[in-house]
């Protein structure tokens, strides 16, 4: 069952991370392999309820990008540096490969092959030396075992091609030597002597068991081949291990599972290489291999939207998700998928009021910890239900829920928000990005970011150092408007900031001069008494 990460908005209020937890609950309860997931730290306020109904933090989730792990590459596709050059030749025909990864016994990348290399050595082979394997010498000659002295056997390779007495009086013999022979007597008697490393008899040649046993007392390797000895010189070098034609590791070029797609297809424009190994980076150990052409066959990741359907507040890289559904009470943006989806939204104040329905519809029970966060999060966006955009559903969840979380909603409530307006420890870029959000107007963008508090003169007397974060992060993020509303929930209202070249943005917005912190009243929530006003100035 393929893993599903639930998350809510790039920067994440109590609603939308209390949203990401109770949904992959109910996913869980379903039968799906459903996690919660943050796309940034969590304020104040929601670690307020995370330590007070003692739920799990989610997990940070950097991003959805598409990464090889999500390939259908070619796993478990490699071979030991221990097997012949033949082997290999034939695994990779048989997989349709034109290229493998090679691995010691451990498993750890040792370099590739590939056809090209193996057309090299079948074209220019060297007949002269041999390191391999008595089993590799075995299998590639088609021979059977007469006397076995090693495992492995590196030696110069000769054949007895002249009269027996001219080979035995003019060629010197020695232990490093691997003989081609037939059933010249002499010849064999002569090597065995000479103690060379191997004796490879062609045609099925005879040999006498008074040579076999000198070739065990010499300590004489011996195989028989049924090849005849012109074709045994010519497979012999294909015995040979794989390792001594690879490419070094530090020439290859491979990619960890974690590498991102979009860089292999950057890597590849320059290379045009047709096969790369895929590395576990912290081991080393040689998962597969990637042929470009897998790269075709994907598996996104499996994602859930809760309390945003925009694509510049969602996940980096949303673009390559495969989105599954939607829980949301926002506006429509522009997102759009490839297929048809599951998206609930409802004009409610809360996206755990949506989701609260979601429990009913499908007979879930909740339990304790997951109704306190989902109380939270109505409790939150909805200012403890005194919010405009508070509906008579967002009563009825909310008095429901927190006879489960067993809590006076009102009472918790004040003590969440309260929790939430502590400015220690706070930089003026926490503030600002405490509880922000993103929205886009054609090719204009705009953040608005909300604060909630109820001393408002703890930021006035630091006002200029917050315009002047408005302003610089306007700039460096090319932002039409960047907005910032600090919401007093004693007043019911909220001051105004923002960055100083938005003025026009905002006296259309208002169709009056508003100066820098200047108090709103009744502006209280973002989505009612915020965002229509600036997206239709936006549009003029």
């Amino acid at each position: 069952m393929e893993k599903i990460y639930v998350f809510g908005h790039r920067k994440p209020d109590t609603d939308s991370v209390s949203a990401a937890i109770s949904y992959a609950y109910l996913k869980k309860q379903l039968g799906f392999d459903a996690e919660p997931r943050i796309l940034s730290a969590i304020n104040k306020e929601t670690k307020y309820a995370i330590d007070y109904f003692k739920v799990s933090e989610p997990e940070y989730l950097n991003d959805v990008k598409l990464q090889l792990k999500d390939i259908n590459y070619h796993k478990g596709y490699y071979l030991n540096q221990n097997k012949s050059i033949y082997d290999s030749y034939l695994y990779m025909l048989n997989a349709g490969l034109t290229g493998v990864p090679i691995v010691d016994d451990e498993g750890e990348f040792k370099g590739i092959v590939t056809i090209k290399d193996l057309a090299h050595i079948f074209i220019d082979a060297n007949l002269e030396t041999i390191e391999t394997s008595y089993d590799n010498l075995l299998n590639v000659l088609k021979a059977e075992v007469i006397n076995r002295v090693d495992n492995e056997i590196i030696g110069s390779i000769l054949a007895a091609s002249y009269r027996s007495t001219t080979f035995i009086n003019t060629v010197k013999l020695s232990s490093k030597d691997i003989l081609i022979v037939g059933d010249r007597h002499s010849v064999i008697e002569y090597a065995i002597k000479s103690k060379v490393k191997m004796i490879i008899l062609s045609g099925h040649a005879d040999i006498k068991d008074e040579h076999i046993e000198l070739a065990k007392e010499n300590g004489v390797n011996i195989i028989r081949s049924s090849y005849d000895t012109y074709h045994i010189a010519k497979f012999v070098s294909l015995s040979n291990y794989i390792k001594t034609i690879k490419k070094n590791t530090k020439d290859a070029v491979y990619f960890d599972e974690n590498s991102f797609v979009d860089d292999i297809l950057d890597v590849n424009k320059k290379l045009r290489h047709t096969n790369y190994p895929v590395i576990e980076s912290k081991t080393g150990k040689c998962l597969g291999l990637l042929k470009i052409t897998d790269l075709d066959s994907k598996n996104p990741k499996k994602v859930i939207l809760v309390d945003h359907n925009e694509e510049k507040q969602s996940a980096v890289g949303l673009d390559e998700a495969e989105i599954l559904e939607i829980v949301d009470h926002h506006n429509l943006s522009s997102l759009s998928t490839a297929s048809p989806i599951n998206f609930r939204n409802m004009a409610v104040g809360s996206s755990n009021t949506i989701i609260y329905q979601l429990y009913k519809e499908k007979n879930i029970a909740i339990p304790k910890k997951i109704a306190g966060m989902m109380l939270s999060g109505i409790m939150s966006d909805t200012l403890i239900l005194k919010s405009p955009t508070t509906t008579d559903l967002d009563r009825k969840t909310a008095e429901e829920l927190a006879i489960i979380a067993d809590v006076n909603y009102e009472e918790y409530g004040l003590n969440l928000i309260k929790a939430g307006t502590s400015l220690d420890g706070m930089s003026y870029e926490d503030v600002l990005y405490n509880d922000f959000k993103l929205y886009t107007v054609d090719d204009k963008t705009l953040g608005i970011g909300q604060f909630f508090t109820t001393n408002f003169e703890e930021i006035k007397k630091d006002m200029d150092s917050y315009l002047n974060i408005l302003d610089k992060e306007a700039e460096a993020n090319n932002y039409s408007l960047i907005a910032l509303y600090i919401t007093d929930i004693i007043k019911n209202g909220s001051y105004l900031l923002y960055n100083r070249k938005g003025v026009d943005i905002i006296r259309m917005a208002y169709d009056r001069e508003i100066e820098q912190g200047e108090y709103l009243q009744d502006c209280v929530s973002r989505k009612k008494n915020v965002v229509p006003l600036i997206m239709s100035s936006f549009e003029k």
